[in-house]
């Protein structure tokens, strides 16, 4: 089984935005939101993902990235 990959931090730095500033805009603590730009995280909700491509002007599939050749690692 594959594994999904957040690309957050790639999409960050295109746009030029730093982690307390996103962290402001979209409601999300510093800590979690840096777990998500890590990769530290087995979950995201739908609004923060929403609020994150808003604040970017991005699609999720630009955040989100499904490699089939990585294997996923248990909660």
């Amino acid at each position: 089984m594959g594994k999904i990959i957040l690309r957050l931090d790639r999409v960050m730095a295109d746009r030029k935005i730093s982690l307390k500033e996103l962290s402001e805009k979209v409601g999300v603590s510093n800590v979690n939101l840096s777990k998500m730009k890590t990769g530290k995280i087995s979950a995201i909700r739908f609004s923060t993902l929403e609020a994150i491509c808003e604040e970017l002007s991005c699609q999720p599939g630009d955040i989100l990235e499904y490699d089939p050749t990585q294997e996923s690692t248990p909660d």
